[in-house]
């Protein structure tokens, strides 16, 4: 037998647990809603447009000339394509690129919409924040 102590890892937590005292988040103040990632966004709409269209993941893989597990980890929102991937997978589905990306900030606008509180300032303009640069 040894006499040494048993060697015990010391877990340092990433995130303080509500458990302990003194980390709880005040009762006055309400959990602050999680901005939703550009990728997630933008597998949604991929999955929802293959899906409109009855396709599998398969048939717009090859006709996208990019992997099935790719895309699907795209869909899913695992995997930051890159815009020639993202490209060829909205052409799959029949979209431009701009297609894709204006949904996704359709979506982003719809969901950011329901939690964030009024602007202070309001635009008039008929471009609604878009930015266009020449």
């Amino acid at each position: 037998m040894s006499n040494q102590a048993p060697n015990h890892a010391r877990v340092i937590p990433l995130r303080p647990s509500a458990e302990r005292p003194g980390t709880a988040r005040p009762a006055d103040r309400p959990p602050t809603p999680r901005e939703p990632l550009w990728r997630d966004l933008v597998g949604d709409v991929l999955r929802r447009e293959r899906q409109a269209q009855e396709r599998t993941l398969q048939d717009v893989a090859d006709a996208a000339r990019i992997s099935m597990p790719y895309l699907s980890e795209v869909e899913r929102g695992r995997k930051e394509a890159s815009s020639e991937v993202l490209a060829a997978a909205a052409r799959a589905l029949g979209l431009s690129l701009g297609d894709l990306l204006a949904r996704a900030r359709g979506e982003l606008l719809r969901l950011t919409s329901r939690t964030s509180q009024p602007s202070r300032t309001t635009t008039t303009s008929s471009l609604d924040g878009l930015c266009l640069a020449a």
